[in-house]
């Protein structure tokens, strides 16, 4: 176990999580999804995703019926699996100290369940408090918060490989960091 010396006046990471996936995959119980889960860490949360098997539906259902079938299905999984989910996550969240949300995905249906919701505190310019306010007040967003948030989401939709070669241009960076200079 390492310990963590908080800086003067500064925030203390939390442990690495590079083994989560398979600390995780080992944790819950086996039948519960039908491929490995997904997990993703970030320094606040992990979430764990599982794929369902579909239900068995009759050869005419509707789209509508299946996104049902598929909605029941994560429904009853989420209700039968609470009291073993929640003694998972609280093991998870020892390990690794970020807060644990767990998702379904059937089908074309996903549905995260309770996760969270961090504050961020940010300065902005009155051009960019203009940006949220006009969110705003088309409709498009309840608050600031929301406006942002939804700014947010935007930029990541329509940058997602460039987002995912900066990530991963971060990871091998701390690789060399923890490695060090060679002598």
């Amino acid at each position: 176990m390492r310990i963590r010396v908080a800086p003067p006046g500064g925030r203390t990471e939390p442990p690495t999580a590079d083994d989560a996936a398979a600390w995780v995959t080992g944790a819950i119980p086996d039948g519960w999804f039908t491929e490995p889960p997904e997990v993703v860490v970030d320094r606040d949360e992990i979430i764990i995703w599982g794929r369902l098997p579909q239900p068995a539906l009759a050869d005419d259902a509707t789209d509508a019926d299946r996104a049902a079938g598929e909605a029941g299905r994560i429904a009853q999984f989420r209700e039968d699996t609470r009291d073993a989910r929640i003694r998972v996550a609280r093991q998870v969240e020892h390990r690794y100290q970020r807060k644990v949300a767990w998702g379904a995905r059937c089908g074309d249906t996903s549905d995260l369940f309770t996760h969270l919701a961090a504050p961020v505190m940010t300065r902005l310019r009155q051009p960019e408090r203009q940006v949220l306010d006009t969110l705003v007040d088309a409709g498009v967003a309840r608050s600031r918060s929301e406006a942002l948030a939804w700014c947010v989401k935007l930029v990541g939709n329509h940058t997602e490989d460039w987002l995912g070669e900066l990530r991963d241009a971060m990871t091998r960076v701390d690789e060399l960091r923890r490695q060090g200079p060679t002598t």
